[in-house]
């Protein structure tokens, strides 16, 4: 791991280089991040927001997302949302790279801008798939009261079909995701703000009276963080682990999220 490190790693001895690694250093050109678990040793990593696969991210698109330099930030680009109604965030990592018998979690890492918006409703959808297995998590990036109104998105015919299309998402799915102008002409074309009771979703209430509904925690750094999901790593197989953060179904607008990367580190 020190012959891939950016910057030379100084350290006199074992136990001091075990203590030195317990702090991220950049790995791979800055295109990954690594530390080791002080508690545990497991090995722990940080996937930048450009190894991500973001939807509208990548591109000629600059009008959904923009790259910039955070001063906060190790790595250095974060990729700041400006506005989409499709937010699909995706992160790979190879599970022989983890240590063997290790349970894991992986966080997003994130900020929200001043005027962040359309984050706390719909709830998004966080998992982690090894294989077979999926951890599944409904989760709310803002508090309801952060983020009171919402503002509806009713497409006129064939926007949401030739919105898809540019962004060479798969075409199967395609019928379940449209959305049909209301045919009530009272309904203007940018529709008036609706307030959250009036987006109905029959299992949210549930989830929320048995807790299932995951919330954001500020780490040390001064990022927040949001669980996405749980996993096992038994003999280091050669196996893909996903870790995802969508919400591709309300259909409402939604901005100001800064995104960091993708953690990964033993559970507590």
């Amino acid at each position: 791991m020190l012959a891939r490190a950016v910057d030379r790693v100084e350290f006199g001895s074992t136990k001091h280089l075990y203590f030195r690694l317990c702090d991220p250093i950049l790995i791979d050109g800055g295109r990954m991040g690594f530390f080791v678990d002080r508690e545990t040793g497991v090995k722990c990593f940080i996937l930048p927001a450009r190894e991500l696969r973001i939807v509208w991210a990548q591109g000629d698109t600059p009008q959904y997302w923009r790259w910039i330099h955070h001063p906060e930030s190790r790595f250095s680009e974060v990729a700041e949302l400006l506005g989409v109604w499709w937010l699909d965030i995706k992160g790979n990592i190879n599970s022989r790279m983890l240590s063997k018998w290790s349970n894991y979690s992986a966080y997003l890492v994130f900020k929200l801008s001043n005027t962040a918006s359309g984050l706390s409703y719909p709830l998004q959808e966080a998992s982690v798939t090894v294989g077979a297995l999926v951890s599944r998590f409904s989760v709310r990036l803002m508090e309801e009261e952060q983020s009171s109104r919402l503002r509806p998105f009713f497409p006129r015919p064939g926007y949401m079909r030739n919105f898809l299309r540019h962004a060479n998402l798969p075409q199967e799915p395609l019928e379940d995701l449209l959305v049909e102008t209301p045919n009530d002409p009272n309904v203007p074309d940018e529709a008036d703000e609706l307030q959250h009771d009036q987006w109905p979703d029959p299992n949210e209430q549930e989830r929320r009276d048995r807790g299932m509904v995951g919330k954001p925690q500020t780490r040390w750094d001064g990022w927040m963080e949001i669980l996405l999901g749980e996993f096992y790593n038994e003999e280091g197989d050669d196996r893909d682990v996903t870790m995802s953060f969508s919400e591709i179904k309300g259909g409402n607008y939604k901005s100001g999220l800064i995104v960091q990367g993708i953690e990964i580190r033993p559970n507590k």
